[in-house]
């Protein structure tokens, strides 16, 4: 077991240095000057003042090194916990920015995977049991894994929002509100955060509807199924047996759909303009923020990552068979 997840940080090690080296390169590979639009907003016309505070801020930010320094600089920092100062809100430090937004992210995140990957199986192994629910769900089911995140977001928001006007449609909670703990508060978050949640929702839900269906459906075909059917065994039983040998594919896949389920989630927010992660990255596109893109494609990296390192942990603990090869291997 130890060599087992020895060999999965290494893995995971490799991957993050990879992904944070090209996470490093893109705002630096992007078009224009982010010392320059800094200056725009600034609003200063004398051009002795626009040059000696371009030279000043691009000396501050570590823009005049060579990119061999500015490389190493950042890795430096990074372990140092320092993800920099924002070009665009300067001179509030990345990780603040981060850390108001992260909340956000997370509150659309979590509730969204883990329901629809719970409620998405249960109903596919139910669909599978009943012809006419498998007839007509199915279709929807289709439907859903292949609308785009965008666009279901915006039929919703035009739909239930706009038309209906049952939901707001932008921002995680009304402007003329202050952030507090009151009830009406929490309520106002609760209604900013449910189109967005749902849009998210119904996407992945659909595919995992999908993906359980037909794992049931080759499962009660199985050598094992036929076996404990001639011994009469009832269909419960094997249903559940079929069930617990077609969830493991679900948890494999999981961890495959979680970046996609993560850029879902990013889009959605912009959609939206809810304030989390993705919309914190349109903005440092928009206003050209180096640090600030590095820092938030910095914390997806990592949490995507870890996330698929509890999933690898949690198939070990639910199959049998993986732990069975781990001790042979060891062994």
């Amino acid at each position: 077991m130890r060599r087992y997840f020895g060999r999965k940080l290494l893995v995971y090690g490799l991957t993050f240095l990879v992904a944070v080296t090209i996470n490093w390169m893109i705002p630096r590979f992007m078009p224009g000057d982010p010392v320059q639009s800094m200056l725009a907003r600034a609003n200063v016309s004398q051009p002795a003042a626009v040059e000696a505070m371009r030279a000043h801020y691009t000396s501050l930010f570590g823009l005049d090194l060579p990119l061999w320094e500015q490389y190493g600089n950042f890795w430096a920092a990074l372990f140092r916990g320092d993800l920099g100062t924002s070009i665009w809100l300067f001179p509030t430090p990345v990780t603040d920015i981060i850390i108001r937004a992260v909340p956000y992210t997370l509150a659309l995140l979590i509730p969204s995977i883990l329901l629809s990957w719970w409620a998405g199986n249960r109903f596919g192994a139910f669909a599978a049991r009943r012809r006419w629910l498998d007839n007509t769900a199915l279709p929807i089911g289709y439907v859903l894994t292949a609308t785009p995140y965008m666009w279901l977001a915006i039929l919703l928001a035009w739909g239930l929002g706009i038309v209906a006007g049952i939901f707001p449609v932008s921002g995680g909670y009304s402007f003329a509100m202050r952030p507090n703990w009151s009830w009406e508060f929490v309520g106002n978050l609760a209604l900013h955060w449910f189109l967005p949640f749902v849009s998210l929702f119904l996407v992945a839900f659909g595919g995992w509807a999908i993906g359980m269906r037909n794992m049931i459906i080759y499962e009660l075909e199985a050598d094992y199924s036929t076996y404990l059917s001639s011994l009469g065994a009832s269909r419960r039983l094997i249903r559940r047996y079929a069930f617990r040998n077609a969830v493991l594919p679900q948890i494999t896949g999981l961890a495959l759909q979680l970046g996609v389920l993560v850029a879902g989630a990013l889009v959605t927010e912009i959609v939206f303009s809810y304030p989390g992660l993705g919309h914190l990255i349109l903005q440092a596109i928009q206003n050209q923020d180096f640090f600030l893109l590095q820092g938030t494609f910095l914390f997806i990296v990592v949490g995507v990552l870890v996330a698929n390192f509890i999933i690898d942990i949690v198939y070990v603990l639910v199959d049998p068979r993986t732990r069975t090869g781990i001790g042979g291997e060891a062994a």
